[in-house]
C-alpha cells in the first residue's frame, strides 16, 4: 500500500518498530494497521492481507498533548502478535488534518449525492461543496442513482455542475454504472466520504470493498432523508491502493469560516477574482460598488446566505472574546490555560470559551435547509 514510505519502514523495522496507519480509534485504543512486507520477517506464516495492532499510546504523548487520529502514520513498538496489541510512541507531522471529521493526512473528499431519492437539492448540495471547499482538499462529487433519471436530466446536470466549477462522477451503485472511473480516482489517496444520509454512501462503500457489510438504512418516505448508519469514522482499504474514510452522515454542515474567505469557496467565481479586483480590499461582494462579481452568478444568492450565516457566527465569537476581558488566565502545571475573575471572589468564575464555542457549533448545526 503506497501510503508507507518503504524506506522508513525498514529502517524501523530493524530497531524492533513497526510504521503503521491508524485506521480507528476507539476512546484509549487505536487500531493501526501495517503492510504485510512490513512484517512478513516477525509473521511468515501470517494469512491476512493487512495486519492490525490494537495500540495504546505512550504516556509521553499523552502528557505532551500528542493526539492521535484515523490517517495518522505512527510508529508502534512492543509489539505483541499473539495477543494482538502494541504501543504508538510516535506520530509522524501530518500532510492534512481535519477536525470535523476527525481524520489525518486525507489527500481529497469524496462527496455523495444522489440525483433522486432524494432529489438533488442545489441548496443543500452547495452547502456541502463550500464545506469541502474550506478544507483545502481536492473534491470528487459523486452523483449516484443516476439510473433514476434521463439522459437529458443527467446533460443538464453535468453541464450545470461544470459551471460552478466541477466535473460530477455519475454513477448507480445498484446498477453497478460507472464505479470503474470512480474508483480510478480513489487510487493511492486517503479519501474521505462524505454527504447527507441517505444517499447511498455505505452502499457504495459496501460494494467498493466486498464483505465489509455496512449497515445501510432506507430514506424516510415522509422527509425524503435517511437515517444516520455510520457512527464513527474508520479507514478502510480499498481494492489496489487507498484508503477510504466512512464518516458519520448528516444533512446540514457547518460553516465557520471568516466572511472574507468565503467567496474564495465557489470555483466559478474564485478565478475571475484573480484577474480582476473589486474596488476595495476588504470587498464582500454583497453591495459595495464596483464589486466585479456581485450578482452575476447562478449561486449568488447562496453566497449571500452563506455570507449572513458567518458574519453572525463570528460576530458572536467576537462578542464571547470581548467577555474574556474580564478575566484573567492562568496556566496549569500541565500547561492548561484557565480563567479567572479579575474579582477576589471565586463565585464569579464562568465556563471556558471552548464550551461557549462548542455551544454556538451546536446552535448552528440546529439550523434547517427549510429555514431559507
Amino acid at each position: 500500500m503506497n501510503t508507507h514510505n518503504n524506506h522508513e519502514e525498514k529502517e524501523y523495522l530493524g530497531q524492533g518498530k513497526l510504521l503503521g496507519v491508524v485506521i480507528a480509534v476507539q476512546a484509549n485504543f487505536y487500531q493501526v494497521k501495517f503492510s504485510l512486507d512490513s512484517v512478513s520477517d516477525q509473521l511468515p506464516e501470517f494469512s491476512h492481507d493487512s495486519p492490525i495492532l490494537l495500540c495504546t499510546r505512550r504516556l509521553l504523548l499523552k502528557k505532551i498533548g500528542q493526539k492521535v487520529m484515523v490517517g495518522d502514520r505512527v510508529v508502534v513498538e512492543e509489539a505483541d502478535w499473539s495477543e494482538g496489541r502494541g504501543v504508538i510512541s510516535q506520530v509522524f507531522p501530518r500532510k492534512t488534518e481535519l477536525d470535523r471529521p476527525p481524520v489525518a493526512n486525507g489527500d481529497q473528499i469524496l462527496l455523495v449525492f444522489a440525483v433522486e431519492e432524494p432529489s438533488l437539492e442545489p441548496w443543500q448540495l452547495s452547502r456541502f461543496l463550500v464545506k469541502a471547499e474550506s478544507t483545502g482538499l481536492d473534491i470528487c462529487l459523486c452523483l449516484n442513482k443516476s439510473d433514476l433519471i434521463s439522459v437529458s436530466q443527467r446533460k443538464d446536470w453535468e453541464d450545470r455542475l461544470k459551471s460552478w466549477g466541477y466535473e460530477p462522477v455519475f454513477i448507480s451503485v445498484q446498477e453497478n454504472q460507472g464505479l470503474d472511473q470512480l474508483l480510478a480516482r480513489l487510487n493511492d489517496k486517503i479519501t474521505i466520504v462524505a454527504g447527507p444520509s441517505g444517499v447511498g454512501k455505505s452502499s457504495l462503500i459496501n460494494h467498493l470493498i466486498p464483505n465489509l457489510n455496512l449497515r445501510v438504512n432506507t430514506v424516510s418516505g415522509k422527509l425524503q432523508r435517511g437515517r444516520h448508519t455510520t457512527r464513527h469514522v474508520e479507514l478502510f482499504e480499498l481494492p489496489g491502493t487507498g484508503l477510504l474514510a466512512d464518516t458519520p452522515g448528516f444533512n446540514q454542515p457547518f460553516l465557520n469560516c471568516e466572511p472574507q474567505e468565503l467567496i474564495y469557496y465557489f470555483p466559478e467565481v474564485k478565478g475571475k477574482l484573480k484577474e480582476q479586483n473589486c474596488q476595495f480590499n476588504n470587498c464582500l461582494h454583497k453591495d459595495e460598488p464596483h464589486c466585479v462579481i456581485r450578482g452575476e452568478w447562478e449561486r449568488y444568492e447562496y453566497y449571500l446566505k452563506f455570507l449572513e450565516e458567518v458574519t453572525t457566527f463570528q460576530e458572536k465569537l467576537l462578542h464571547s472574546a470581548d467577555e474574556d476581558e474580564s478575566f484573567k488566565v492562568k496556566i496549569t502545571e500541565s500547561g492548561k490555560k484557565e480563567y479567572e475573575p479579575r474579582l477576589e471572589s471565586k463565585k464569579y468564575r464562568r465556563g471556558s470559551r471552548k464550551n461557549k464555542y462548542q455551544n454556538l457549533l451546536e446552535f448552528y448545526e440546529d439550523i434547517d435547509e427549510e429555514d431559507y
